[in-house]
């Protein structure tokens, strides 16, 4: 494994109290972030499946080094174990971890890409995301749907959550910008600031957003623009 991109040792785990669930933070993660900038820089990055329809990720992804997937996913599979009530039994399954670059303008966004998701309602799927970019890029804000009351989605609450979501989209369609905020269907709960070399890891059932500044981030440039890693498990 190339020691470019080592994690540094003992991570200095933080734990978060958003709304009703635990949010992980770990800053000064990689012993050598700018190595992983500079592959990001050489990475062939490709627009995101969805964009011209308005729907997922709003910019370009690449992915990110094996040598740094790895050495995640062997971090990831005792943190989320300790942190989240994970049985030990249960193996980790993780997707490719993915350079991100937000590109797309508030005004081209879709519906769907105005609000706060959720990336999953099964119950151990998490979200792991590698800041490389400072604060001036927002952060991961975090919400609780006002009408449902609910902050995370469950097999159990997926379908009830996904009717009164659609009907209030169908009903009033959001405006085209970046969510940030509280407005009338979504509570602002906190939000976890971009900091460069930090680490947030968090259920995907969790309403969230990428709390977006337009007048720096929407670049496609890896060394001023909104650059993450982007990666999730399941178990």
């Amino acid at each position: 494994m190339s020691s470019s991109f080592s994690i540094r040792m003992p991570p200095d785990v933080q734990s978060l109290q958003i709304g009703e669930h635990q949010v992980l933070l770990i800053d000064d993660f990689l012993e050598d972030p700018q190595a992983l900038v500079e592959a990001a820089c050489a990475s062939p990055f490709e627009t995101c499946p969805g964009v011209a329809e308005g729907k997922g990720y709003p910019g370009m992804r690449a992915t990110a080094p094996s040598a740094y997937s790895q050495a995640l996913g062997a971090l990831l599979d005792p943190l989320i174990k300790l942190n989240f009530g994970v049985d030990e039994a249960l193996p980790l399954r993780k997707t490719p971890c993915m350079f991100s670059l937000t590109t797309v303008a508030p005004a081209s966004l879709g519906p769907l890409q105005r609000t706060p998701h959720f990336d999953s309602s099964t119950p151990h799927h998490m979200a792991a995301l590698l800041y490389l970019c400072g604060a001036e890029h927002g952060g991961t804000g975090f919400y609780r749907h006002i009408a449902t009351g609910l902050q995370q989605i469950t097999p159990q609450t997926k379908d009830r959550y996904a009717q009164a979501y659609r009907a209030e989209i169908e009903r009033r369609p959001p405006p085209p910008r970046y969510f940030d905020d509280s407005d009338q269907h979504f509570q602002f709960l906190g939000m976890v600031p971009a900091r460069f070399n930090r680490l947030v890891v968090y259920s995907g059932g969790l309403l969230h957003t990428a709390c977006i500044n337009p007048g720096m981030s929407i670049r496609d440039d890896p060394r001023r623009g909104r650059l993450t890693v982007n990666t999730f498990v399941d178990f």
